[in-house]
């Protein structure tokens, strides 16, 4: 194991954590509020400790998947440790668990709460709560690639770095280097985010709401600056939020051949973009017949039907109405679009589109050779074969993604047993998927803060571990899960 670099990546994380931690010390002192001093203070306490930690050289020069691996896992836990400590020091959120509990669903754009009164936290917390999602959105260790350049010798472990933390089954390079391929994901994470920022200041949304919530809009995680999430803005605002949230689950592949690429219709070839679309499209059309009565008009059963769905295949969470009070067949189409989630490549979670469509796929080329024994057929995407190695790696994921759910939910079902098993199953789900809500007791409008404290440490995990796409954690583990020494 090259611990040299592993440290290295780890200090200068931390020193950008300390170069974040400024905007909210910034708010602070334009709300003339004690928290920025405290988070500004944090911020120089935190560079000087990423400082320390980086003084000492590499002393190896191998850098494997592993060392990859277990370096994205420790970084998210280091920033997430680091991040909740000014809420504890605002006295914002008192208990450090809890504070933990927000910043770990920050940062892994989950959008999950315990807090029962948002309006309640200093304009500085409410800033910082809401960029974790942003910084977490495209991935830390990718902003550092596009940031910070690397030696020739550390071009392999930039691959395995980005590869550990970008959301997806199999993560490429758009162009020949690393940094050019990061630099290019934020300039396109940027730039969209920019334009929804304008939008909604033409719109008449305030300048501290529209910063926040396109934040969360942008890393699709959710958090608000209002109790009630987005039920009170106007329409026309919520339908700006509603259209981001669906284009920031797009797979970013796609707004590369459509800016930058030689061949632009390239972008509307992706099986995966087609097929994401798709279920968008039928689950927003069914839902608003099904939600019509209970709306004054079509229009508005569509508005709050497209809203809630681009908000939970996203994963992003926000909410303009208490779907929890929803007839059944809805409320079971948003679980079961959880669990689906937006593209490989985007801001979202859940288990990705272009996982499912394989998984589709191999399951009706096993039907047919059932049919025809003597055919020889191969699962395809964008036109191309997919490798067997491809297809038996998504069904190895989803069938650990399977074993860490059930898991879970025994483990809460264990620690709060007087919890109902709608509340149980879906804060699994929603943690699980960064999703942000659930059903019954931690829905729309109600929040985590009432479960046990060992509950919400395994909710802490799965909010890391779906967010990392498993392995990170599950490898940082591996000593404790098999018994054995790295």
């Amino acid at each position: 194991m090259n611990y040299s670099i592993i440290r290295r990546t780890t200090g200068l994380v931390l020193k950008f954590e300390a170069v974040f931690l400024l905007l909210p010390a910034v708010t602070g002192f334009l709300y003339r509020e004690r928290a920025g001093l405290i988070y500004l203070a944090l911020a120089a306490a935190y560079f000087v400790i990423g400082y320390l930690i980086n003084l000492k050289g590499d002393t190896g020069t191998e850098f494997y998947s592993k060392e990859g691996f277990v370096s994205v896992a420790l970084v998210w836990i280091v920033i997430s440790i680091c991040g909740a400590l000014p809420f504890v020091l605002c006295g914002d959120i008192p208990s450090y668990s809890d504070a933990l509990f927000e910043t770990i669903s920050g940062f892994t754009t989950t959008g999950s709460s315990i807090l029962a009164d948002v309006e309640a936290l200093s304009h500085a917390s409410l800033f910082w709560r809401s960029f974790t999602h942003w910084v977490g959105g495209m991935g830390v260790i990718v902003f550092v690639l596009a940031i910070m350049p690397m030696r020739r010798r550390r071009m392999g472990s930039q691959m395995h770095m980005m590869r550990a933390e970008s959301p997806g089954p199999v993560v490429g390079k758009l162009v020949p280097k690393i940094r050019d391929t990061a630099m290019i994901l934020y300039k396109i994470y940027f730039g969209m985010t920019v334009v929804e920022i304008v939008l909604l200041l033409l719109a008449g949304m305030p300048l501290f709401d529209t910063l926040c919530l396109s934040f969360g809009t942008a890393g699709t995680g959710g958090f608000g600056v209002l109790g009630d999430s987005i039920a009170s803005y106007p329409l026309l605002q919520q339908g700006i939020i509603t259209v981001f949230m669906i284009l920031f689950g797009v797979n970013f592949n796609a707004y590369f051949f459509l800016f930058m690429g030689k061949d632009k219709k390239e972008a509307f070839r992706l099986t995966e973009v087609r097929w994401y679309l798709g279920i968008i499209a039928f689950c927003i059309l069914t839902i608003t017949i099904n939600i019509r009565g209970m709306f004054d008009n079509i229009f508005l059963a569509f508005h709050h039907a497209a809203f809630q769905v681009g908000s939970v295949i996203t994963t992003t969470g926000y909410a303009t109405a208490d779907f929890d009070l929803w007839p059944q067949y809805s409320r079971c189409l948003l679980v079961m679009i959880m669990f689906i989630g937006a593209c490989a490549g985007s801001t979202g979670g859940g288990i990705k589109v272009s996982r499912i469509v394989i998984l589709v796929k191999a399951g009706l080329q096993e039907i047919h050779h059932y049919v025809h024994p003597r055919s020889v057929t191969t699962v395809r995407m964008d036109n191309k074969p997919v490798e067997r190695e491809t297809v038996r790696a998504v069904i190895m994921y989803v069938g650990i993604y399977i074993v860490i759910f059930c898991a879970s939910v025994l483990a809460v079902t264990l620690f709060d047993g007087g919890e109902s098993l709608e509340t149980v199953f879906t804060a699994v789900a929603a943690t699980f998927n960064n999703i942000g809500p659930g059903l019954s007791a931690v829905g729309p409008t109600a929040n985590f803060g009432h479960l046990s404290l060992p509950s919400k440490y395994v909710l802490m995990f799965d909010m890391l571990a779906g967010r990392l796409e498993l392995y990170p954690m599950l490898v940082l583990l591996y000593p404790v899960i098999s018994g054995r020494r790295r």
